[in-house]
């Protein structure tokens, strides 16, 4: 394994151990084709589709994000390291956006 191969693996494995949370700062509310979440910071709205959406209450409710990719796999009947590919590049992308905090001790 190449050392980038193994920076990436490693980052990846404390985002599944950790916790995500929607910030103080950061609103959502689900609508029927999408969820609008808005940065109180920023004034920026972002929508999810519905999938996202999803992805996003689901985070919020589990201990880690590991726990998550379970309950979403189960959910949707698929392959957990397929939803942990989506959820991980989902983390990531919200994360950059300032809408989730990632908190690696697992705790709040």
């Amino acid at each position: 394994m190449s050392g980038l191969n193994r920076e990436h693996a490693a980052k990846r494995s404390k985002l599944l151990a950790a916790r995500a949370r929607v910030p103080g700062h950061v609103v959502y509310r689900p609508f029927a084709t999408e969820t609008v979440v808005l940065n109180l910071e920023t004034g920026t709205y972002h929508g999810l589709n519905p999938t996202g959406g999803r992805m996003l209450e689901v985070l919020e409710r589990e201990e880690r994000v590991r726990d998550a990719i379970a309950s979403l796999a189960d959910e949707y009947g698929t392959e957990q390291s397929r939803v942990e590919e989506d959820v991980c590049d989902f983390c990531n992308d919200l994360l950059e956006r300032g809408l989730i905090e990632i908190h690696l001790n697992g705790r709040h």
